[in-house]
C-alpha cells in the first residue's frame, strides 16, 4: 500500500549517518528539526548525482517512499540528490534559460562568426584568477604576436554580474578588439552564478563583438554559454578557439607559398614559352625583315613596272607610228601639198587653157575687130562723119528728135563737141 499509495516526492533536509557500502549503494538519514527518515541511494542513481552524500550536507532528494520487508522498516528510495542551495539555483537557472530561449536570445541564426585572425583579443575575467594565466599561456603558445587587452572584472560575489555586463558594454563601445573571451575557472553552481544572471546574457547579445564563453569545467553550463556566439568547455579551450594555431598557419602559409611558387614557376614557364614563341614570331614578322621583303617586292614590282611601262611605251610608240603613218596619209600638209600640186597643175592647165582661150579669143577678137573696123561707125567717123546724141541721152536719128535750144553732143572721129540747136532743118 505504501509503495503504490504515495507519489514521487521532493524532500529537503540535512544528511546524517551517511554510509557507503562496497556495493556502491549509499545509506543515510535525511532529517530536519522535527523528523527524520531513512533513505537509500542505489549505485546506479548515485553515479548520476551531482554531489556525493556527506554528513551535514543540506540536500534536496527526489524519490518514492517504500518498505524494507526484511526489517519491516519504512524508508525513502532516492532517485536524485542535489545540494539544497544548488537545487534552488538550478531551478532558477532552468526558468531563466527557458524564458530567454523563448525570446530567441539563444537562436543560432543570431550567432556571429569568429574572425579567422583577430588583430586583438579581449579578455573579460578576473586578473587574479587561474583562468587568465591559462588563457595567456595558450595564446602565447598558439599565436604570440596577437595582442591581448584585459577588461578586469570580479567573477563571483555580489555585484559581479553587473560588473561583467558593464565590461561587455565598454568593450563593445570602444571596439578595440575583434573578439572577446568571457572566462572563469571552475566552481560550484553558486560560484558560477554571476554568469547565469539575465543582465549578463543580455549584455552578451547586445555586444557588437563576437563573444566566446569559457566558463568553468567541461561539465559546467551557464546562461552565458547559451547567449555567447560560441561556447568553449574551459577557459583554455576558449583561447584555443579564438587564436589560430601559428604553426598550422605557418604550415598553411608554407603550403600556399609552395603552391604559389609552383604556380608562379608554371606561369613563368608558360610566359617564357609564350615569350619565346612570340620572339620567334616577332623575328619572323620583324619590321626589318618585312621591310626587306617589301623592298625586294618593291624591286620586283619596279622591274615589272619598268618592263610593263616599256612594253606599253613600245606598244604605244608602234601605235603612234601607225597613227603617224595614217596621219601622214591624211595629214593636212600632205593633202595641202597634194592639193597645192594639183592646184598648181590645174593653175598651169588653167593658165595654158586661158592662154589658149586668150589666143583663140584674141584671134577671134582681132578678126572681129578687123571686121568691126570694117563696119564700125568709128571708122566712118574717121572718114569725117559724126554721131550726134542728146546730152547724156540717146543718139539723135532725126531732126524731129531735137528742139530749138537743145544741147546736143557730137562724137567725132577724134573727140567730142557740143552744140546748141538754133535751127532745125528738115
Amino acid at each position: 500500500m505504501l509503495d503504490g499509495g504515495l507519489p514521487a516526492l521532493w524532500l529537503e533536509g540535512e544528511l546524517s549517518n551517511v554510509k557507503r557500502y562496497p556495493s556502491g549503494h549509499w545509506y543515510f538519514t535525511v532529517k530536519d528539526d522535527v523528523s527524520q527518515i531513512s533513505c537509500t541511494l542505489w549505485k546506479s542513481k548515485a553515479l548520476r548525482a551531482p554531489v556525493a552524500p556527506r554528513d551535514g550536507l543540506r540536500v534536496l532528494v527526489f524519490g518514492k517512499a517504500g518498505v524494507y520487508p526484511a526489517r519491516g522498516s519504512f524508508q525513502f528510495n532516492v532517485d536524485y540528490l542535489e545540494d539544497a542551495g544548488e537545487g534552488a539555483l538550478r531551478r532558477r537557472f532552468e526558468e531563466l534559460k527557458a524564458n530567454l530561449a523563448a525570446e530567441g536570445l539563444f537562436d543560432t541564426a543570431a550567432k556571429r562568426p569568429l574572425p579567422r585572425l583577430p588583430r586583438r583579443i579581449g579578455l573579460i575575467t578576473s586578473p587574479a584568477g587561474a583562468a587568465l594565466r591559462d588563457i595567456l599561456h595558450v595564446l602565447k603558445r598558439r599565436f604570440p604576436s596577437i595582442p591581448v587587452l584585459l577588461y578586469p572584472v570580479p567573477v563571483q560575489g555580489a555585484g559581479s554580474a553587473a560588473e561583467i555586463a558593464r565590461a561587455l558594454v565598454l568593450a563593445s563601445a570602444r571596439a578595440e578588439v575583434d573578439v572577446l573571451i568571457l572566462a572563469r575557472g571552475g566552481g560550484s553552481l553558486e560560484d558560477l552564478w554571476s554568469f547565469n544572471e539575465e543582465i549578463v546574457a543580455r549584455a552578451i547579445r547586445a555586444c557588437q563583438i563576437p563573444v566566446v564563453a569559457g566558463i568553468g569545467h567541461e561539465t559546467d553550463t551557464t546562461i552565458a554559454d547559451f547567449a555567447a556566439d560560441l561556447r568553449a568547455p574551459t577557459p583554455s579551450g576558449a583561447a584555443e578557439l579564438v587564436a589560430p594555431d601559428q604553426a598550422e598557419w605557418r604550415r598553411t602559409l608554407e603550403a600556399h607559398r609552395n603552391r604559389l611558387a609552383s604556380v608562379s614557376r608554371r606561369i613563368l614557364r608558360g610566359h617564357s614559352d609564350r615569350l619565346a614563341y612570340l620572339g620567334r614570331r616577332l623575328g619572323q614578322a620583324h619590321p626589318r625583315l618585312r621591310l626587306r621583303e617589301r623592298m625586294q617586292r618593291l624591286d620586283e614590282l619596279e622591274v615589272r613596272l619598268v618592263g610593263a611601262w616599256r612594253r606599253t611605251q613600245d606598244a604605244r610608240s608602234g601605235h603612234l607610228r601607225w597613227l603617224g603613218g595614217r596621219l601622214a596619209l591624211v595629214h593636212p600638209g600632205r593633202q595641202l601639198a597634194q592639193r597645192s600640186d594639183a592646184l598648181q597643175a590645174r593653175a598651169q592647165r588653167l593658165a595654158r587653157a586661158i592662154a589658149s582661150q586668150l589666143r583663140s579669143h584674141r584671134s577671134r577678137f582681132e578678126g572681129a575687130v578687123r571686121t568691126l573696123q570694117v563696119v564700125s561707125p568709128l571708122a566712118t567717123l574717121e572718114r569725117g562723119y559724126a554721131i550726134v546724141s542728146h546730152l547724156n541721152g540717146p543718139v539723135v536719128r532725126s531732126s524731129d528728135a531735137v528742139a530749138i535750144g537743145d544741147t546736143i553732143e557730137a562724137r567725132l572721129g577724134q573727140g567730142r563737141v557740143r552744140a546748141k540747136i538754133t535751127e532745125r532743118l528738115i
